[in-house]
């Protein structure tokens, strides 16, 4: 049976094996390989195809018997087939994979100044793409290179940005290449990374109005060509964004937002249920680390420890995909939870219509003073950092009403 896999040094994060099961119904393997390892890899001939990233774009040439004209005009390859006679025939797919990308976020580089943050293999397409597409000029920005991240400045006027590196990436998905308010003429914003679906650098574009998109378009786009070689049939391009839309489904989490005592635990329980998905109370989890209740927390130490080991739980567990999360009522509260939460996540505001009906047993801040200033204070932080708002009207109907905004 022909093998196809992934090769690369850190494939955690990858979505490939489940992109390749759609798009071309073959087992696919991640093939994690270090550096010093690659000659043996490839040189074994365990498989008929493979797509390659970081870091083996370059790396892997010289184990080519052939390239396409795209890859050679590129001195990049992400894509390898293994010819009759045992040879390789490195390709390119990524140049076909950001073009899309660039369509699908309706970002024109024309006449654009264009920067490019790495000068990897990625950054090679990139760069090449943008330019046969008109940009009126293409900058890379490198570590230590001419244009380096010590000068942006000099680049104020950039109108599109490109991140080609991995910086962002989970499970390093703190971190951002660069500050977007160094260049306030920008009119596009683009992220290769897909994991985190909105990383660091997105949500801040997000912020300041800008408009972006992440890598996973690109991902599946990219993914469509190699998968036709390998499996040797035809796939419509339709499918890229039908698979796009099945990963992004399966990989978001779900979490809670809401009033404390709205039905979040509860509801989110259900939720999971439904999906067949693991759920996590960030309340619990944190009790759990603790080893303490929360009013014992609340007694002892005061709220600002609660909320700092409160926003240690967030940024662990909302850095993971796939699950149902519920928080508690006042995560909103502190600003820096706010990127952990949204990062990887679809944000859902559970609102509780009537704030009588709220409990307050076993709330420590619901008990101290009243609901109605807690909602005053707390309302307009649900909504802004919400992406859907669901009432909380019963939990069937609640999370059949969730379902259905998600288009699950």
């Amino acid at each position: 049976m022909a093998r196809f896999g992934l090769l690369g040094q850190h494939l955690g994060h990858s979505y490939s094996p489940q992109i390749h099961q759609l798009l071309g119904g073959y087992d696919y393997d991640l093939c994690q390989v270090s550096p010093q390892d690659l000659g043996a890899f490839v040189q074994a001939g365990g498989y008929e195809g493979l797509n390659v990233t970081i870091p083996y774009k370059k790396a892997i040439i010289p184990y080519c018997g052939e390239l396409s004209p795209l890859a050679e005009r590129l001195g990049s390859v992400n894509t390898v087939l293994r010819l009759p006679d045992g040879t390789l025939l490195g390709g390119n797919t990524d140049y076909f994979g950001f073009q899309y990308l660039l369509q699908e976020a309706r970002i024109d580089p024309a006449g654009c100044k264009c920067l490019v943050l790495g000068s990897g293999g990625a950054s090679v397409t990139v760069r090449a793409v943008l330019e046969d597409l008109g940009a009126a000029r293409v900058v890379t920005i490198s570590r230590s290179g001419e244009d380096n991240y010590h000068n942006l400045s000099r680049h104020a006027d950039a109108a599109i940005l490109v991140n080609a590196t991995p910086v962002g990436m989970y499970p390093d998905s703190d971190a951002s290449p660069v500050d977007l308010t160094v260049f306030p003429a920008l009119r596009g914003v683009l992220d290769l990374v897909y994991n985190p679906a909105r990383t660091r650098l997105l949500q801040q574009a997000e912020d300041l109005g800008i408009p972006c998109a992440g890598g996973l378009a690109m991902l599946v786009a990219q993914a469509l060509p190699a998968a036709e070689r390998f499996a040797r049939i035809a796939i419509e391009p339709a499918q890229i964004e039908a698979v796009r839309a099945k990963i992004d489904a399966m990989q978001r989490n779900i979490v809670l937002i809401g009033m404390p005592g709205s039905g979040k635990s509860t509801t989110g329980r259900a939720l999971a249920a439904a999906l067949g998905r693991d759920f996590v109370d960030l309340d619990e989890e944190l009790v759990r680390r603790a080893g303490r209740s929360i009013p014992e927390i609340f007694a002892a130490d005061g709220e600002a420890v609660f909320r700092r080991m409160e926003s240690e739980v967030v940024a662990d567990v909302c850095r993971r995909s796939g699950l149902v999360i519920a928080t508690g009522g006042g995560v909103v509260t502190q600003p820096r939870n706010r990127y952990p939460l949204r990062q990887n996540s679809r944000v859902v505001f559970l609102r509780q219509p009537d704030l009588s009906a709220l409990p307050t047993e076993g709330r420590p801040l619901s008990q101290s003073g009243s609901l109605s200033e807690m909602a005053a204070k707390r309302l307009p932080l649900y909504n802004a950092w919400c992406d859907l708002t669901a009432d909380a009207i019963g939990v069937e109907p609640t999370v059949r009403m969730i379902l259905a905004a998600l288009g699950m």
